[in-house]
C-alpha cells in the first residue's frame, strides 16, 4: 500500500497514542508493506474474509473500499463472500453482499 494509513491517529491519536502507532505504523506501515511477500491485493481478500467470518462488517466496509482499490474486482469480491456463506454462515454473507453492491456498484 502505497498511501500513508493515519485513520489509527484521526480516530484516535489523542485518546489511544500507542494503538494509533501500532495501526497506521506497525499493522499498515511494516505489514501491508511487505507487498515482495503477499500482494496488496491479496492482502485485502485475506483480511475481508476475516472480517466476514467474525461478522466484523463496519471494519469489512472500510476493507473492501480498501481492496477495489487495491484490484480487487466486483466478481472476486462477489465469489469470496459466496464460498464464505458456507463456512462462516448465510446471515454474514447476505450483510456483507450489501456492503459489497454499494462498494463496488459505481
Amino acid at each position: 500500500m502505497a498511501k500513508k494509513q493515519t485513520a489509527g491517529h484521526e480516530a484516535f491519536g489523542d485518546f489511544a497514542p500507542k494503538f494509533a502507532e501500532l495501526n497506521d505504523d506497525v499493522l499498515f506501515g511494516q505489514v501491508w508493506s511487505r507487498e515482495d511477500k503477499l500482494s496488496a491485493r491479496d492482502r485485502s481478500m485475506i483480511t475481508c474474509s476475516a472480517l466476514m467470518a467474525q461478522g466484523l462488517f463496519p471494519q469489512l466496509e472500510a476493507h473492501m473500499k480498501i481492496a477495489k482499490q487495491n484490484g480487487v474486482t466486483k466478481d472476486e469480491m462477489v465469489e469470496l463472500i459466496t464460498q464464505l456463506a458456507f463456512y462462516s454462515g448465510w446471515p454474514k454473507a447476505w450483510s456483507a453482499l450489501a456492503i459489497a453492491k454499494k462498494i463496488f456498484t459505481d
